[in-house]
């Protein structure tokens, strides 16, 4: 990853909150390009993260950080309209400190660099905005910024063994194409999917 230490995460945490405000009630129920996650379970997810992450970044560690994801375990609050707008706000002010970017950290119950921990940050709130954005047909363009440090960041994955643990196989993308196009491939997602995409396995 780039110098991700003067990187602001204001500008992204923002995108996804704003999406986060145009989701229809009637589209909670809608597919989204993670196979396991409804629109709500993303949601669900991404207000876990942003506690999480905001957390690891305020080195505040205890049951927020060392629990693993669980997409079984994903349910969206009542409040959710208010709470995740703030968290992201507290996530983005948290990772403005230099000293969440130095040290040790934890986050899903893996102890990592700081700096790793603000790249997993980033990219999360970059792939996740699409995934939203997509689901349910919102336009999306990204904190630039914030795009090339996730790209960065799924280009040095491909070479990590435990690649499969967090991401699905790449999904081939022309070199020519978008960035964001290829941060979604990289990120073992069809950036051509739409809610009639076929689910995997299926005919």
């Amino acid at each position: 990853m780039t110098d991700t230490t003067t990187l602001d995460l204001g500008p992204q945490a923002r995108i996804v909150a704003r999406l986060a405000a145009g989701v229809p009630e009637a589209r909670l129920a809608d597919r989204t390009p993670c196979p396991e996650y409804a629109v709500s379970d993303l949601l669900g997810h991404l207000l876990g993260l942003a506690v999480a992450f905001r957390d690891a970044a305020r080195k505040d560690l205890g049951p927020t950080t060392d629990t693993a994801p669980d997409p079984a375990a994903i349910s969206l609050p009542a409040g959710w309209r208010e709470e995740l707008p703030q968290v992201l706000g507290e996530l983005a002010e948290a990772w403005k400190d230099p000293a969440a970017w130095t040290g040790m950290t934890r986050a899903g119950g893996v102890d990592l660099p700081g700096e790793i921990a603000a790249a997993v940050t980033v990219d999360e709130l970059v792939v996740h905005g699409w995934d939203l954005a997509r689901a349910t047909g919102q336009e999306y363009a990204p904190d630039q910024a914030a795009l090339r440090a996730s790209h960065a960041f799924l280009l040095a994955s491909v070479e990590d063994e435990d690649r499969g643990d967090i991401f699905g196989p790449v999904v081939p993308v022309p070199d020519d194409a978008p960035l964001l196009d290829r941060a979604v491939g990289l990120s073992g997602r069809d950036p051509g999917w739409t809610p009639q995409t076929p689910r995997r396995g299926s005919s």
